[in-house]
């Protein structure tokens, strides 16, 4: 098991090896000491490794992540997780803004608080938070799931396309064309399965959580919604 320390090996050579590994490497776990909130940590992996991050992280931790599996044991900064493509990111502490941000794939954890715009224009990730999220989540999300046990900001949802929004706690005010939708069986459903993948199974009745999306009125123009653009 590879351990390197940040404190004495420049981030720059730690990424290079990462990004050098192929896919049937049989270093699988790496462990990363005194992070100290460098930015771009395990960003742009393609093998399907694990990496533990002992520490706090700054911008774009395991950014455009495909395969891997990243554990931050702290806070992450902007855009952890940003464009990830696959693969699992578990933060746990808590997350700047913009966390998840255009994801395509994989699941995002996150055992804190989210900051503004989590999860702004995914496309496909799924994306699970044990606390809260700030104002704009979900933005412009195209696909994919955002699961909230605490509460949601102002705006949530704005200019939604087809992702699915879910929050057990309450929501300030949603955004354009978000509106809230019914919670049946298969819903319900989908939401167990996905905490289940998130290592969440049985610790929460997904009855309590409600369910939000795209009420589909800014698909096409219409005058009468001028206002709403």
């Amino acid at each position: 098991m590879p351990e390197v320390d940040l404190a004495t090996t420049p981030l720059r050579t730690v990424n290079a090896a990462l990004h050098a590994l192929r896919p049937d490497t049989n270093e699988r776990h790496w462990v990363i000491d005194n992070p100290a909130g460098r930015h771009a940590i395990a960003a742009g992996l393609d093998a399907p490794i694990t990496v533990e991050i002992r520490g706090p992280v700054g911008y774009y931790c395991a950014g455009m992540n495909k395969y891997a599996t990243v554990v931050v044991h702290g806070s992450a900064g902007t855009g952890v997780a940003e464009n990830m493509m696959s693969g699992f990111v578990h933060v746990m502490g808590d997350a700047s803004q913009s966390a998840g941000a255009t994801g395509r794939g994989g699941l995002l954890r996150i055992d804190g608080n989210a900051s503004s715009r989590c999860g702004i224009s995914m496309k496909g990730i799924d994306i699970v938070v044990r606390g809260s999220v700030g104002h704009m989540s979900a933005f412009m999300a195209q696909a994919g799931n955002l699961v909230v046990f605490g509460d949601a900001g102002d705006a949530l949802g704005d200019s939604i396309y087809e992702a699915r929004l879910f929050v057990r706690g309450s929501v300030k005010s949603l955004g354009a064309d978000c509106i809230e939708k019914p919670m049946e069986d298969k819903h319900k459903q989908a939401l167990h399965d996905l905490l289940g993948r998130a290592g969440m199974n049985g610790q929460i009745d997904v009855s309590e959580f409600r369910r939000y999306g795209s009420a589909r009125k800014l698909y096409n123009f219409h005058v009468d919604h001028a206002g709403a653009y």
